[in-house]
């Protein structure tokens, strides 16, 4: 993988090898209720998340749509595209803002979870920039990442990831059965019977 915070090769420090998790989705055909299923069962198991989970943000009777991020962590909320009216074209992503959330998700690392979730390997990130160091971090400190990539940038991923990363479909049953590998939920023992 292409990361300037990997570990030294020949450090004694025995790491197991990060689990890196693409979800690939055909373009514009995000998966919404799968990345949110994802968060529900990590909260459900009990486990300590990073990262952000994308919402839509639908504002006007035509159904434009933007998108805001939420830092997982904090549940705080950023709009991700500028207003820039309704003549405007061209890309609108506001990457002050995308800074912002990726401050917000570093400053959450340092928190020791045991999964960082990442909506997407967009055009941003397939350039080099945007949430991308999120993952080198994560590699590093050895915290699973999960990230949605549309097939578009799914070149650039592998590239990046050098061929290290799990694809998986969105199908929530895939990703539920890496789930229960990864981060198996114990199970209550009974008690023993009583001795007379």
């Amino acid at each position: 993988m292409h990361a300037q915070h990997s570990v030294p090769p020949h450090s004694t420090a025995v790491h197991r090898q990060p689990a890196l998790v693409a979800i690939v989705y055909a373009n514009e055909v995000y998966p919404q209720a799968t990345f949110e299923r994802i968060v529900q069962d990590c909260r459900h198991r009990g486990l300590k998340i990073a990262g952000v989970l994308q919402h839509p943000v639908c504002s006007d009777a035509a159904g434009h749509c933007n998108v805001a991020l939420e830092e997982l962590t904090t549940g705080l909320r950023t709009d991700l595209f500028e207003d820039r009216g309704p003549g405007a074209s061209g890309c609108r992503l506001d990457e002050a803002a995308l800074a912002e959330v990726n401050g917000q998700v570093a400053r959450s690392l340092d928190l020791a979870p045991e999964i960082l979730i990442l909506n997407k390997f967009g055009k941003v990130e397939a350039e080099g920039r945007g949430l991308l160091d999120l993952v080198a971090m994560a590699v590093d400190r050895d915290i699973p990442v999960v990230i949605g990539i549309p097939t578009r940038n799914l070149d650039s991923w592998r590239e990046f990831t050098g061929g290290m990363s799990v694809e998986f479909s969105s199908d929530p049953l895939e990703i539920a059965d890496w789930l229960n590998r990864a981060f198996p939920v114990a199970m209550a023992q009974s008690p023993e019977p009583a001795a007379c």
